[in-house]
């Protein structure tokens, strides 16, 4: 049986629906690092269309905001991560990490 092997990801979900899976916490970190919706869609190599409706479904689907947009100003405005967003950045990287051993210690025993 060495052929097989155990594969997958993690999704997060709640009651509205899909929370958070790789592709929306590579999103958050994104704006988190770029302040920015459109940076992140840049440097994700995805349009800002797609990435703003991954935005808007992220805040539908959870209890509170993850993502805000700043009004202009003299800092010309931007967008942020909530402390919800944080912390899901956090939940999802340490189910990551624990699914990651599992699947380690699982492939080493089929």
């Amino acid at each position: 049986m060495s052929a097989l092997k155990i594969k997958g990801h993690i999704w997060i979900e709640n009651k509205k629906g899909h929370l958070i899976g790789p592709g929306r916490k590579e999103l958050l970190e994104a704006i988190r690092d770029n302040g920015s919706i459109k940076l992140a869609a840049i440097s994700m190599k995805m349009s800002y269309r797609h990435a703003w409706e991954m935005i808007n479904q992220l805040n539908h689907v959870s209890a509170k905001p993850l993502v805000i947009k700043i009004a202009g100003g003299a800092s010309g405005g931007g967008t942020v991560i909530t402390k919800e967003g944080a912390a899901l950045i956090i939940l999802y990287k340490q189910l990551e990490t624990a699914f990651q051993k599992f699947k380690t210690q699982m492939n080493k025993t089929i």
